[in-house]
Protein backbone atom coordinates (compact mmCIF):
# COMPACT_ATOMS: atom_id res chain seq x y z
CA UNK A 1 0.00 0.00 0.00
CA UNK A 2 2.88 2.59 1.11
CA UNK A 3 4.89 1.46 -1.76
CA UNK A 4 2.13 2.14 -4.64
CA UNK A 5 1.55 5.56 -3.17
CA UNK A 6 5.05 6.00 -3.16
CA UNK A 7 5.16 5.59 -6.77
CA UNK A 8 2.18 7.44 -7.75
CA UNK A 9 3.91 10.27 -5.96
CA UNK A 10 7.13 10.07 -7.05
CA UNK A 11 5.41 9.63 -10.69
CA UNK A 12 3.01 13.38 -10.29
CA UNK A 13 6.54 14.85 -9.04
CA UNK A 14 7.76 13.84 -12.25
CA UNK A 15 5.02 15.16 -14.62
CA UNK A 16 5.63 18.65 -12.72
CA UNK A 17 9.79 19.06 -12.99
CA UNK A 18 9.30 18.06 -17.09
CA UNK A 19 6.01 20.51 -17.29
CA UNK A 20 8.44 23.34 -15.86
CA UNK A 21 11.39 22.42 -17.41
CA UNK A 22 9.29 22.42 -20.86
CA UNK A 23 8.18 26.12 -19.66
CA UNK A 24 11.76 27.56 -18.73
CA UNK A 25 13.30 25.87 -22.18
CA UNK A 26 10.38 27.46 -24.07
CA UNK A 27 10.63 30.77 -22.19
CA UNK A 28 14.69 30.68 -22.88
CA UNK A 29 14.60 30.37 -26.45
CA UNK A 30 12.71 33.23 -26.53
CA UNK A 31 14.87 34.96 -24.77
CA UNK A 32 17.76 33.67 -26.52
CA UNK A 33 16.22 34.32 -29.89
CA UNK A 34 15.67 38.08 -28.41
CA UNK A 35 18.88 39.03 -27.31
CA UNK A 36 20.30 37.56 -30.68
CA UNK A 37 18.32 39.78 -32.59
CA UNK A 38 20.20 42.48 -31.00
CA UNK A 39 23.77 41.11 -31.09
CA UNK A 40 22.97 40.15 -34.95
CA UNK A 41 22.89 43.56 -35.48
CA UNK A 42 26.03 45.51 -36.57
CA UNK A 43 27.33 48.64 -34.98
CA UNK A 44 26.53 50.74 -38.26
CA UNK A 45 23.04 48.89 -38.18
CA UNK A 46 21.97 50.26 -34.59
CA UNK A 47 22.95 53.50 -35.61
CA UNK A 48 21.37 53.94 -38.45
CA UNK A 49 18.36 52.45 -36.35
CA UNK A 50 18.93 54.94 -34.08
CA UNK A 51 19.15 58.06 -36.04
CA UNK A 52 16.54 57.00 -38.28
CA UNK A 53 13.81 56.73 -34.99
CA UNK A 54 15.72 60.20 -33.65
CA UNK A 55 14.61 61.96 -36.62
CA UNK A 56 11.15 60.59 -36.83
CA UNK A 57 10.51 62.14 -33.33
CA UNK A 58 10.47 58.21 -31.99
CA UNK A 59 13.46 59.33 -28.95
CA UNK A 60 12.83 56.02 -26.94
CA UNK A 61 13.14 53.96 -29.55
CA UNK A 62 16.59 56.31 -30.54
CA UNK A 63 18.04 55.93 -26.58
CA UNK A 64 17.64 52.09 -27.33
CA UNK A 65 18.98 51.73 -30.32
CA UNK A 66 21.78 53.84 -29.38
CA UNK A 67 22.47 52.48 -26.11
CA UNK A 68 23.11 49.08 -27.48
CA UNK A 69 24.78 50.12 -29.83
CA UNK A 70 27.23 51.57 -27.04
CA UNK A 71 26.70 48.33 -24.88
CA UNK A 72 27.88 45.76 -27.30
CA UNK A 73 30.16 47.96 -29.21
CA UNK A 74 32.02 50.13 -26.94
CA UNK A 75 35.01 50.27 -29.29
CA UNK A 76 33.24 51.29 -32.36
CA UNK A 77 33.60 54.49 -34.47
CA UNK A 78 30.08 55.10 -34.09
CA UNK A 79 29.65 55.12 -29.55
CA UNK A 80 30.90 58.71 -29.59
CA UNK A 81 27.62 59.50 -31.66
CA UNK A 82 25.70 57.54 -29.58
CA UNK A 83 26.34 58.65 -26.79
CA UNK A 84 25.50 62.19 -27.94
CA UNK A 85 22.66 61.25 -29.25
CA UNK A 86 21.24 59.49 -26.13
CA UNK A 87 21.76 62.80 -24.50
CA UNK A 88 19.91 64.67 -27.53
CA UNK A 89 17.09 62.26 -27.20
CA UNK A 90 16.34 62.60 -23.36
CA UNK A 91 16.69 66.23 -23.78
CA UNK A 92 13.52 66.26 -26.91
CA UNK A 93 11.62 64.08 -24.22
CA UNK A 94 12.23 66.43 -21.62
CA UNK A 95 13.87 64.65 -19.19
CA UNK A 96 16.71 67.09 -18.35
CA UNK A 97 18.03 65.89 -15.24
CA UNK A 98 18.55 62.65 -17.78
CA UNK A 99 20.16 65.08 -20.25
CA UNK A 100 22.32 66.53 -18.03
CA UNK A 101 23.89 63.49 -16.72
CA UNK A 102 24.26 61.95 -20.05
CA UNK A 103 25.70 65.68 -21.24
CA UNK A 104 28.28 65.55 -18.57
CA UNK A 105 28.99 62.02 -18.48
CA UNK A 106 29.81 62.91 -22.40
CA UNK A 107 31.88 65.97 -21.44
CA UNK A 108 34.18 63.76 -18.79
CA UNK A 109 34.73 60.91 -21.37
CA UNK A 110 35.71 63.42 -24.91
CA UNK A 111 36.75 66.44 -23.14
CA UNK A 112 38.50 67.78 -26.14
CA UNK A 113 35.98 66.51 -28.65
CA UNK A 114 34.53 69.29 -31.06
CA UNK A 115 31.05 68.58 -30.15
CA UNK A 116 32.08 70.14 -26.38
CA UNK A 117 30.44 73.70 -26.68
CA UNK A 118 27.21 72.15 -28.25
CA UNK A 119 27.60 69.91 -25.00
CA UNK A 120 27.73 72.67 -22.62
CA UNK A 121 25.36 74.37 -24.69
CA UNK A 122 22.47 72.50 -23.60
CA UNK A 123 23.88 71.54 -20.10
CA UNK A 124 22.61 75.36 -19.60
CA UNK A 125 19.99 74.66 -21.82
CA UNK A 126 18.16 72.03 -19.46
CA UNK A 127 18.27 73.99 -16.61
CA UNK A 128 17.16 76.91 -18.80
CA UNK A 129 14.54 75.18 -19.86
CA UNK A 130 13.27 74.63 -16.04
CA UNK A 131 13.49 78.40 -15.11
CA UNK A 132 10.33 79.27 -13.45
CA UNK A 133 8.66 82.32 -12.38
CA UNK A 134 10.02 85.06 -10.47
CA UNK A 135 8.54 83.92 -7.68
CA UNK A 136 9.79 81.34 -6.84
CA UNK A 137 13.37 78.96 -6.12
CA UNK A 138 15.72 80.15 -9.08
CA UNK A 139 18.09 77.31 -8.71
CA UNK A 140 17.62 76.40 -12.07
CA UNK A 141 18.59 79.85 -13.59
CA UNK A 142 21.65 80.64 -11.55
CA UNK A 143 22.94 76.94 -12.46
CA UNK A 144 21.95 77.68 -16.43
CA UNK A 145 23.57 80.98 -15.97
CA UNK A 146 27.15 79.30 -14.57
CA UNK A 147 26.95 76.99 -17.37
CA UNK A 148 26.36 80.09 -20.41
CA UNK A 149 29.27 81.68 -18.40
CA UNK A 150 31.35 78.57 -18.53
CA UNK A 151 30.71 78.07 -22.33
CA UNK A 152 31.60 81.77 -22.91
CA UNK A 153 34.66 81.67 -20.72
CA UNK A 154 36.16 78.63 -22.54
CA UNK A 155 34.37 79.41 -26.41
CA UNK A 156 34.16 82.59 -26.83
CA UNK A 157 34.16 82.01 -30.30
CA UNK A 158 31.77 79.57 -30.61
CA UNK A 159 28.58 80.40 -32.48
CA UNK A 160 26.54 78.71 -28.95
CA UNK A 161 28.23 81.38 -26.88
CA UNK A 162 26.37 83.90 -29.55
CA UNK A 163 23.09 82.29 -28.56
CA UNK A 164 24.00 82.19 -24.93
CA UNK A 165 24.09 86.08 -25.06
CA UNK A 166 19.78 86.19 -25.27
CA UNK A 167 19.75 83.33 -22.40
CA UNK A 168 21.67 84.80 -20.28
CA UNK A 169 19.94 88.28 -20.44
CA UNK A 170 17.05 86.05 -19.58
CA UNK A 171 18.51 85.13 -16.80
CA UNK A 172 19.31 88.09 -15.37
CA UNK A 173 16.15 89.42 -16.16
CA UNK A 174 14.52 86.39 -13.69
CA UNK A 175 16.85 86.42 -11.08
CA UNK A 176 16.83 90.85 -10.86
CA UNK A 177 12.58 89.71 -11.00
CA UNK A 178 12.84 87.52 -8.17
CA UNK A 179 15.19 89.83 -6.36
CA UNK A 180 12.37 92.96 -6.73
CA UNK A 181 9.73 90.53 -5.75
CA UNK A 182 11.17 89.56 -2.17
CA UNK A 183 11.91 93.39 -1.78
CA UNK A 184 8.21 94.41 -2.30
CA UNK A 185 7.04 92.20 0.05
CA UNK A 186 9.56 93.35 2.80
CA UNK A 187 8.47 96.94 1.63
CA UNK A 188 4.67 95.87 1.71
CA UNK A 189 4.51 94.61 5.05
CA UNK A 190 7.31 97.77 6.40
CA UNK A 191 10.44 96.09 6.71
CA UNK A 192 12.01 99.06 5.30
CA UNK A 193 15.60 98.46 5.75
CA UNK A 194 15.47 94.88 4.93
CA UNK A 195 13.74 96.23 1.44
CA UNK A 196 16.30 98.95 1.49
CA UNK A 197 18.88 96.35 1.17
CA UNK A 198 16.99 94.36 -1.35
CA UNK A 199 16.85 97.15 -3.97
CA UNK A 200 20.30 98.32 -3.25
CA UNK A 201 21.66 94.97 -4.02
CA UNK A 202 18.95 94.65 -7.26
CA UNK A 203 20.44 97.74 -8.62
CA UNK A 204 24.44 97.16 -7.69
CA UNK A 205 23.93 93.53 -9.38
CA UNK A 206 21.51 93.51 -12.55
CA UNK A 207 21.38 97.71 -13.08
CA UNK A 208 20.50 96.03 -16.74
CA UNK A 209 17.78 94.57 -16.15
CA UNK A 210 14.09 95.83 -15.80
CA UNK A 211 14.00 95.53 -12.04
CA UNK A 212 16.99 97.58 -12.05
CA UNK A 213 16.26 100.42 -13.63
CA UNK A 214 13.42 100.84 -11.24
CA UNK A 215 15.33 99.70 -8.08
CA UNK A 216 16.51 103.90 -7.79
CA UNK A 217 13.31 104.61 -7.53
CA UNK A 218 12.41 101.86 -4.59
CA UNK A 219 15.57 103.04 -3.00
CA UNK A 220 14.43 106.63 -2.80
CA UNK A 221 10.86 105.56 -1.12
CA UNK A 222 12.37 102.92 1.31
CA UNK A 223 14.86 105.67 2.21
CA UNK A 224 11.31 108.06 2.42
CA UNK A 225 9.59 105.60 4.71
CA UNK A 226 12.18 104.69 7.00
CA UNK A 227 12.13 108.55 7.77
CA UNK A 228 8.76 108.92 9.30
CA UNK A 229 8.93 104.62 10.73
CA UNK A 230 11.67 103.02 13.07
CA UNK A 231 10.99 99.88 10.98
Amino acid sequence: MWRGSGNLLYKFITVIIAILLMGFLAGGCAWFSNASDDVEKSALELADEGIRAYQDGNYKSAIKAFTTLRDWYPFSKYVILAELKIADSHYKLKAYEEAVAAYQEFESLHPRNETVPYVIYQIAMCWYKRVVSVDKDQTPTRKALEEFHRLMERFPDSRYSKKALDNIDQCMESLAGHEEYVARYYLKTKHYKAALKRFESIFANYPDTEAGKRALEQISLCKERMGTSDA
